[in-house]
């Protein structure tokens, strides 16, 4: 099982934007990776934890052949570009944009006078060029939430073989993966331990901002757990 806390990277950013990169794959950034970041898991290979500044945004850009994913953690973003222009997100929101093949122009906006928290997790999708095409979440307070990846036989999310999960664990509950995963505590606290034969052989006590990879993880909450998960289906 392998660590690593959002605090001890270095703050970058641009624009309006203050982010801690977690993830960072090679097969994106290339001689640019940092070597502290992790290098993703399945198709997923990009996360950072970002916070807006007052009335800050990212500015118009495009993106092509990318899964772009935007959980919004704390405030408000402005959604403007391509694809639902004029669309607001709360905390709690997550939308998802495929580029595709057709590509999108985008830019999120902090349109408050505090600062927000949202979290962007990029996935290479299995097949290249698909259309450009939109999806809109708003996860369950309780239990699990799939937000990414599954068969193209569905449409009620981005077909792939890479699987993002949003969680919410109550305090006192307990959730056991299976399989390789990697976990980001977006807030809350917890123990996460890796089990072989249902014997534990490693555990770690999460915190906010901590990225956890592993086989076969039990996760249980101490204060209420909201976790992005990642996974791969057989």
């Amino acid at each position: 099982m392998k660590v690593l806390s959002r605090d001890s990277l270095p703050l970058g950013g641009f624009a309006g934007i203050q982010e801690h990169r977690l993830v960072t794959s090679s097969r994106v950034f290339g001689a640019r990776k940092r070597p502290e970041t992790f290098e993703g898991l399945g198709n997923m290979v990009y996360l950072a934890d970002a916070t807006y500044k007052p009335k800050g945004e990212s500015g118009m850009h495009p993106h092509s052949e990318i899964d772009v994913i935007s959980v919004i953690v704390e405030g408000r973003v402005s959604h403007e570009g391509s694809m639902e222009h004029g669309k607001d997100l709360v905390a709690g929101d997550v939308q998802v944009q495929r580029a595709g093949g057709e590509g999108f122009d985008h830019n999120e906006i902090n349109p408050d006078a505090s600062g927000n928290r949202m979290l962007q997790v990029w996935a290479l999708p299995e097949v290249k060029g698909q259309r450009a095409s939109y999806k809109f979440y708003r996860p369950e307070l309780e239990g699990v939430t799939r937000i990414y990846g599954g068969s193209a036989s569905q449409a009620d999310t981005f077909d792939s073989r890479t699987l993002i999960d949003i969680v919410h664990l109550k305090a006192g509950k307990q959730l056991a993966l299976s399989g390789e995963q990697l976990v980001y505590v977006i807030t809350g606290e917890g123990k996460i331990s890796q089990l072989i034969e249902n014997k534990e052989t490693f555990s770690h006590d999460a915190l906010e901002g901590d990225l956890i990879q592993g086989m076969n993880m039990e996760i249980n909450a101490d204060k209420d757990l909201h976790l992005l998960v990642v996974s791969q289906s057989a």
